[in-house]
């Protein structure tokens, strides 16, 4: 079995050119990895990644939050390029939040606002193997903050690296 690597970050907004050459680097090393890379089949940051990874050969899964292509299309303004797989939820962009973390052996976190935020709380629940990147804006930059006062023993282990000091390898 392959390992399934969620990247879960800023779908919109503002988006770092900085951060998302880095997004597109991590993309092209879990390809490299010959792990799968898993996003919520949406543009902005996680969609940086997904350009990488297919740069690089990977195999990329797209959870949508549509009912339909069409839908995910026009209703939530997301590509489909990329994706060698795009599985339609019809749940909405809170609802595909379970499903991305889920369907990831292990999550990364970039950027984000309330979306993101959503997808940590989850993995964290879940007790997943969480990255932080920080230096991506957002919710990302903030996370450190929170972890302390979660009192909640998952099993979950949050590592946290500056996107701008490291290259993925």
């Amino acid at each position: 079995m392959r390992i399934t690597i969620g990247v879960m970050g800023s779908a919109g907004g503002l988006l770092d050119e900085e951060a998302s050459s880095r997004l597109e680097t991590l993309g092209r090393a879990i390809a490299e990895h010959d792990c799968i890379l898993i996003t919520g089949g949406c543009p902005g940051l996680p969609y940086a990644a997904v350009r990488g990874a297919k740069a690089a050969g990977g195999m990329v899964v797209g959870i949508s939050p549509g009912l339909s292509l069409e839908e995910h299309v026009q209703k939530y303004d997301s590509p489909v390029e990329g994706f060698d797989v795009l599985i339609s939820t019809g749940s909405g962009l809170m609802g595909r939040e379970v499903e991305n973390i889920h369907s990831s052996d292990i999550v990364i976190i970039a950027g984000g606002r309330s979306g993101t935020l959503g997808e940590f709380a989850i993995a964290y629940d879940e007790g997943r193997l969480i990255g932080i990147l920080t230096g991506t804006g957002g919710i990302a930059d903030e996370i450190a903050h929170l972890v302390p006062n979660l009192n909640k023993p998952t099993g979950a282990v949050v590592l946290q690296v500056n996107a701008s000091d490291r290259e993925f390898s």
